[in-house]
């Protein structure tokens, strides 16, 4: 997978995974990662699916509507290749959060949903619920932060709320800061972040 890789400082042992919105690229989201924090390792992903000549992690059959079938071999082939990087850069498998906006939030979420033990925690920003009608793994020692906007048509204030309930349901420990915003990333709710990973990862 195209990707690219920044070691952090010896103080961190986090490793963020950072997975772009629709249309992005694996330098989207640095900016991001460095303002929450910048003595963590980096591993950027692209996706692999085309739309329009726009990359994305997993196809779609409308807006709102996700391929499933896709959905679950890229979330695999996405788990696998943390696997392998991990081996390749050698950061530990075990403290991994990833950071993922749109499009990139929902195949983190689905990892979340999928591949128990894949991620050590998840900032979503925008996600929508990936899959309906699954069982979740434990998520009980997952810290999840989600940020979303009240004015969000991409992905509404009811999918939010959806996958709240779901994560919660699962054990995981989930904050929620809302912007009154639409679907654009801000400033505001990259701080939030900030603080909430400071808060849950203090050590990291």
């Amino acid at each position: 997978m195209k990707h690219l890789y920044r070691k952090g400082s010896k103080s961190s042992s986090v490793t963020f995974l950072l997975l772009h919105g629709t249309g992005g690229t694996e330098y989207d989201l640095l900016p991001v990662a460095r303002r929450i924090s910048s003595a963590s390792n980096v591993l950027s992903v692209r996706g692999e699916v085309q739309e329009n000549g726009k990359p994305r992690f997993f196809r779609r059959l409308a807006e709102g509507v996700f391929d499933e079938e896709d959905l679950l071999f890229r979330t695999e082939e996405l788990n696998g290749f943390i696997d392998q990087a991990a081996n390749r850069y050698e950061f530990d498998r075990q403290n991994v959060v990833a950071i993922g906006y749109s499009n990139g939030a929902n195949i983190a979420g689905s990892l979340l949903f999928h591949c128990k033990n894949s991620l050590k925690g998840a900032i979503l920003f925008h996600p929508m619920v990936p899959r309906r009608g699954v069982l979740l793994p434990d998520l009980s020692q997952t810290p999840i932060f989600i940020g979303a906007g009240t004015n969000d048509f991409i992905s509404p204030a009811s999918e939010t709320k959806e996958l709240l309930a779901r994560l919660e349901g699962a054990g995981a420990s989930v904050e929620v800061h809302w912007e009154h915003a639409g679907h654009q990333l801000t400033f505001t709710e990259i701080d939030e972040a900030a603080d909430w990973y400071k808060e849950h990862f203090p050590f990291a």
